[in-house]
């Protein structure tokens, strides 16, 4: 299955919460997204990857996705060795995306600045022919995304593109609620973490109004970019 666009992310929800707008946007338009988790969020503070694994389930449904994999690494102390990479670069051959989304280049946590490094990484990698790599024990082609971006998450970075998602706030909310074990629940009696108190959601709220304000939109997700990006016709640009 070939996508158009492939979201990979150190945790579930990672993309949910940061770029879970921009992939409703654009299934809406017709287009095939997938998501890659690296690992099953086992050492997250509330939950367990079993409950974690049942919630990115449902997200999945609510996001429209084509596909979605989990490649269980370790979480916290997976590193940007050559296993890891090669898992990577198999699922960027296997669903050749035009645009591959990865997590923030620098963050609160340690796990999103390191699957960023890995992940842009693998895109380049991918597209060299000696590395090899197997699918359903066939030599995979190598190939190399057209364009990747890194979403923004808990610490703000100036953005290099910004996408108006206005239309879909409320089904990304939607989406984000699957992962009830993360999020404030009044009932639950598990530790609170900094994305589980009652105020999270105004944060997020915030931020996207934050991002949409300078292009005129209500809500916007935004990017950053790890190399210099180009336009063929700067009357696309606004």
């Amino acid at each position: 299955m070939k996508l158009d666009i492939l979201a990979f992310a150190a945790h579930p929800d990672d993309v949910e919460i940061s770029c879970g707008g921009t992939l409703i946007k654009y299934q809406q338009m017709g287009k095939k997204i997938g998501i890659v988790d690296l690992t099953q969020g086992e050492l997250g503070t509330r939950g367990s990857k079993e409950k974690r694994r049942e919630e990115a389930a449902n997200a999945s449904i609510s996001l429209g996705l084509s596909v979605r994999k989990n490649l269980e690494l370790k979480d916290g102390f997976f590193s940007n060795d050559e296993a890891s990479m090669l898992k990577i670069i198999t699922e960027i051959r296997r669903f050749r995306p035009e645009i591959v989304l990865a997590n923030s280049l620098e963050d609160r946590h340690p796990d999103h600045g390191k699957a960023a490094k890995l992940v842009a990484d693998a895109c380049f990698l991918a597209g060299l022919s000696k590395i090899e790599t197997m699918d359903n024990n066939e030599k995979q082609a190598h190939y190399r995304p057209r364009l990747l971006l890194h979403y923004i998450q808990d610490y703000y970075i100036e953005p290099a593109i910004v996408l108006d998602v206005t239309p879909f706030y409320e089904q990304k909310i939607e989406a984000i609620k699957c992962y009830s074990s993360q999020f404030f629940d009044p009932n639950s009696t598990e530790p609170g973490t900094p994305i589980s108190g009652k105020d999270f959601f105004d944060f997020l709220k915030g931020r996207m109004m934050t991002l949409g304000r300078p292009i005129g939109a209500k809500y916007a997700e935004g990017f950053s970019k790890s190399r210099l990006l180009g336009v063929n016709d700067l009357f696309e640009l606004s």
